[in-house]
């Protein structure tokens, strides 16, 4: 047995022929020792770097806000630059953990962006093979000088001591997808499998979820959005002889993606309607996230507004 091959087979490359070549799957289905002891790796990674917490960290009502424009805006640049999904939720991974040791006064939102566009060029420095220089990171509303971004980009390194090879959903996408897939994957399971994780991220605290429960739940909506729990626990029976997930927790977030699928499904069809009601923001679920006091967390370091964030559009320096 080819191991090293075996191994190579499970890292997410984001390009659905991978997961729509046949011989792919028959491959990894032959090779389910070094699957299992790569899945043992990525699992012990995933739980030493931190994802499996006692408590969960929540942000106040106007980081959510800003936390989500951050991650618009993280994946438009995405795709302007051709990056993969990975590297978007890679930095999104950054940020929540950032913002989990740090607290960020509200008159200063400019730190947010800043936050986003440093994690975005760290996590693309660690994930794809050309990276833009700091100048081609474009926003709307501010502009930043290349020396600041990469102050931010070392605070951010600081205060996350280094450890920055986190374990993401993608690289379990393959594995979740032979397991749950009796026959041949259906087409574009990989695609819509993505779209769920994106959604997701825009939802919850990264800290407060394992990647490899993302992936198993967000495989299962892209299946089947509309499993019942018994459906769901005979899915999970494929997986069950392995240690490393726990269903409720699966379950847990299937029902929390069924629901933000649902919803996005409806908001579709309102938008492609002939009438179509008028477009409103729907508040995030008070659920996703908990309160969390901020006295916990470290003060961002950038106490001067003028002298840190730059220049906002339209206005003095």
């Amino acid at each position: 047995m080819d191991v090293d091959h075996c191994v190579s087979s499970l890292l997410c490359h984001e390009n659905e022929t991978f997961l729509e070549d046949e011989d792919s799957f028959t491959h990894l289905r032959d090779c389910n020792m070094a699957e299992d002891e790569y899945l043992n790796i990525l699992i012990e990674r995933e739980i030493d770097l931190g994802f499996k917490k006692d408590e969960p960290l929540g942000f106040g009502n106007w980081i959510k806000h800003a936390r989500l424009d951050a991650i618009n805006w993280i994946l438009k640049t995405r795709a302007t630059f051709g990056f993969r999904f990975q590297t978007a939720y890679l930095s999104v991974t950054y940020m929540d953990r950032f913002l989990s040791r740090r607290s960020i006064d509200s008159d200063k939102y400019w730190a947010i962006r800043i936050l986003s566009v440093a994690c975005l060029s760290i996590a693309a420095k660690i994930e794809e093979c050309n990276v833009p220089a700091l100048s081609e990171f474009q926003l709307e509303d501010y502009s930043f000088e290349s020396k600041v971004i990469q102050r931010m980009e070392l605070l951010v390194l600081s205060t996350l001591e280094w450890k920055m090879g986190f374990i993401t959903p993608f690289v379990f996408l393959p594995y979740f997808i032979t397991k749950f897939c009796n026959e041949s994957p259906p087409t574009h399971i990989f695609c819509k499998t993505v779209q769920v994780i994106s959604t997701i991220m825009k939802e919850v605290n990264l800290v407060d979820h394992r990647s490899s429960v993302i992936a198993a739940a967000a495989t299962l909506v892209a299946l089947d959005p509309q499993l019942s729990r018994k459906a769901l626990e005979l899915k999970m029976t494929s997986v069950s002889q392995y240690k490393f997930l726990e269903t409720e927790q699966v379950l847990a977030s299937y029902s929390l993606m069924q629901r933000l699928y649902m919803d996005k499904a409806k908001g579709d069809e309102l938008v492609h309607s002939a009438n179509p009601s008028p477009t409103r923001s729907r508040p995030l679920e008070s659920s996703l996230v908990t309160s969390a006091a901020t006295s916990k967390r470290r003060r961002l370091t950038f106490n001067d507004h003028k002298e840190s964030h730059g220049t906002q559009e339209g206005q003095g320096p």
